[in-house]
């Protein structure tokens, strides 16, 4: 339990140093490489528009990273504590974490990037924290291979010219003919590509357990759920305006409980509990 609790202090701090050092790179090295490009002078000069692009992306993964962290998913009706103390809950709605030692309503799983569990409320948010993680690594990936093709008068036409490219950079980094700082940008590359196809694979697949109404734990304990229509599933967690929150990162609008669904549930914890 202490590794695990380690992990969640060294894994959002790993994030966070990622993100800043693609933004150092971003501002120091790729932007002043496009305002040297001779078709700089056109209305919309490539520095500018990547410099947009990669603003809204990155925007879009902090904004919904910071808000998958504050929009705990923890059950008001529920009792803290170890599961031998906290009241009797109807399963498999809400689910007690060791790690963050509190009980989360329809837990998903325990994320340890965001220090934080996954759960009814901050479920989109991570969904679109990994859409835009995804899209931000693999955007950064192509603005460095340009720079580095430039830099190098390397090309990647060849299918194979990715893969053979780190071996190949480091011994003639050895050797003098490459720059620490280009170096740096090449281990970079291979970064942004393995962050960005797993947080692409995090997204698909928890786009198909909500599509089908299920969460991770449901799945991992065999747990049977109640067939509903995709579309219903989908609303439930992205809301109705949901191409708002998929442009602003925003908290979860219009696929939370209502009020008379929480006074439903309430009276069903209740009676469960004196049943019991």
């Amino acid at each position: 339990m202490l590794a695990l609790r380690l992990l969640n202090v060294v894994a959002p701090a790993y994030f966070l140093c990622i993100s800043l050092v693609t933004l150092a790179l971003q501002l120091f090295l790729f932007l002043p490489s496009m305002r040297q490009d001779p078709a700089a002078a056109r209305l919309f000069p490539p520095a500018l528009l990547h410099g947009a692009l990669f603003l809204f992306l990155s925007t879009n993964a902090l904004g919904n990273y910071v808000l998958v962290i504050q929009n705990s998913p923890d059950d008001p009706d529920a009792c803290q504590g170890p599961p031998a103390r906290r009241a009797p809950c109807p399963p498999p709605s809400t689910h007690f974490c060791r790690v963050c030692a509190r009980v989360t309503l329809r837990h998903d799983h325990h994320c340890f990037f965001t220090g934080n569990c996954i759960g009814s409320r901050n479920m989109r948010n991570f969904v679109l924290f990994c859409l835009y993680t995804s899209l931000a690594c693999l955007y950064s990936m192509v603005a460095g291979v340009a720079y580095i093709s430039a830099a190098l008068s390397t090309s990647f036409a060849h299918p194979l010219a990715f893969l053979t490219l780190l071996p190949t950079s480091i011994s003639q980094f050895f050797s003098g003919a490459v720059l620490g700082s280009e170096m740096f940008v090449i281990l970079m590359l291979y970064l942004w590509f393995a962050i960005g196809l797993a947080c692409a694979g995090f997204c698909c697949h928890q786009l198909l357990l909500i599509v089908r109404g299920q969460t991770r734990h449901q799945v991992r304990k065999g747990v049977a759920v109640r067939a509903r229509p995709w579309r219903k599933n989908l609303q439930e967690v992205f809301g109705k305006r949901w191409l708002l929150g998929l442009l602003v990162p925003m908290f979860n609008v219009g696929g939370q409980r209502t009020g008379g669904e929480r006074m439903k549930r309430r009276s069903h914890l209740v009676l469960h509990h004196s049943q019991s």
